[in-house]
């Protein structure tokens, strides 16, 4: 049996730690679907074709491309934007980083960023600066030149060891 373009399937997923559901076509892209069908307007759309970064979300827990996977692939997964960050309005200790070091500008390109930052101080809890550098070099940003994003990682990183080793002296 094969699906018409324009025939729309059931997608379930877990969104920001929430079941949702939504219709989408089989072509729908998960960035379209997040933003039209289920209402997470942080994801963006940039261009189109993974380059710039701007729909990066966690799927999974892996940061990917929203604009590079359709939606029917992301049934039954769960997936995070950039509206699971904040805890009852108030920015998680990475976003106050991106504020206090003024890591974003126009603000386009911060969530995607931001989704990435996650996977990537899970993955290296200690970065240097090259390595922050080296993740952030998959994304776009026109306005801020990455040093405060690279600070603000930087910082968060360091502050996340030192209340690790806090919780470890007791």
């Amino acid at each position: 049996m094969h699906a018409r373009a324009d025939q729309r399937f059931p997608v379930q997923l877990e969104l920001n730690g929430r079941q949702r559901e939504g219709l989408a076509e089989p072509r729908t892209q998960l960035c379209d679907f997040l933003r039209h069908e289920l209402g997470a307007t942080g994801v963006h759309v940039g261009c189109e074709h993974g380059v710039c970064g701007a729909c990066t979300v966690l799927v999974d827990g892996v940061a990917s491309r929203s604009c590079l996977m359709l939606a029917v692939q992301a049934h039954e997964r769960r997936v995070d934007t950039v509206e699971s960050l904040s805890r009852n309005n108030i920015m998680n200790d990475l976003q106050q980083a991106f504020s206090r070091h003024h890591a974003l500008q126009c603000g386009f390109c911060t969530a995607g960023i931001l989704m990435s930052c996650v996977e990537f101080l899970e993955l290296v809890p200690s970065p240097d600066e090259t390595q922050v550098r080296d993740m952030l070099s998959g994304h776009l940003c026109r306005c801020t030149g990455y040093t405060g994003m690279v600070r603000a990682v930087l910082e968060v990183a360091q502050q996340r060891q030192e209340a690790l080793g806090e919780n470890n002296d007791v």
